[in-house]
């Protein structure tokens, strides 16, 4: 087995991990540090959901990066934009060159006499099992199941004739044009795919168990957009972004 040192280790290159490496990077540049990626492309989220309309929840302003300004129109972002936003931040910044793909974690322990992390991991199709240690390790892997979103045993299901879809793992030859469809959940999936299917098929019914609060917002923040016209991109960005948090906790 395999034994790679460093000062730090961060599991998952999404958007929280490739954030933790530009602050590694930039707050202590003198460490060496690496990123293991569970699955063989970057941005976690971003890329492994591909439903119909995936977009963000909250505004890029405050969930973007505060190191690199939201310079598109819309605030409320579409998840492929949100995906290139993010691999053109490892990019930008060397990150990129710290991911190691495919390096599936496994498990980590910690030694309080060395004062280090061992992390084991597996590597490659074959499953080939690697070790590292570190001083700080940084988990920003998300709460997902990677492998198989959730999915409840419906009473009967065996019985139903017409095919069942997780958003997680939505395929990409799905055809729902013309067809009549259900949607179970009203979370912020189900929020962002009704309207998009309800485009081309010919019925969608969204079925939930407890009413929600549901929040028309614009798609593009106008003050955003007009201070990015009068100021400098990082000033424009650091207000509007301030402004939003602190609206956000009001």
């Amino acid at each position: 087995m395999t034994l790679e040192h460093f000062d730090m280790l961060i599991v998952g290159a999404g958007l929280s991990g490739i954030g933790a490496g530009y602050h590694l990077q930039k707050n202590c540049p003198g460490k060496s540090y690496v990123i293991l990626e569970g699955r063989e492309r970057s941005g976690g989220t971003w890329d492994l959901f591909r439903y119909p309309g995936i977009r963000s929840d909250s505004d890029m302003y405050t969930l973007g990066y505060s190191f690199k300004p939201w310079t598109e129109a819309k605030a409320i972002a579409d998840g492929p934009s949100i995906l290139n936003y993010v691999r053109e931040t490892a990019r930008e910044n060397g990150i990129d060159r710290h991911i190691r793909f495919g390096h599936m974690v496994k498990s980590a322990s910690w030694s309080s006499e060395d004062a280090a992390w061992t992390v084991e991991a597996e590597r490659g199709p074959d499953g080939e099992r690697v070790r590292f240690t570190c001083n700080f390790l940084f988990m920003c892997s998300g709460y997902y199941d990677y492998d198989q979103g959730y999915t409840p045993d419906f009473e009967g299901v065996g019985r139903f004739a017409g095919r069942i879809v997780h958003p997680q793992k939505w395929p990409e030859d799905l055809d729902y044009a013309g067809k009549r469809v259900v949607v179970i959940g009203s979370g912020a999936t189900a929020v962002t795919l009704v309207p998009e299917m309800a485009k081309e098929a010919s019925h969608v019914v969204m079925l939930q168990r407890s009413p929600t609060y549901v929040v028309s917002r614009p798609a593009e923040d106008g003050l955003a957009n007009w201070l990015r016209s009068k100021l400098p991109a990082k000033l424009a960005y650091g207000i509007t972004r301030w402004k939003n948090v602190l609206l956000g906790m009001a």
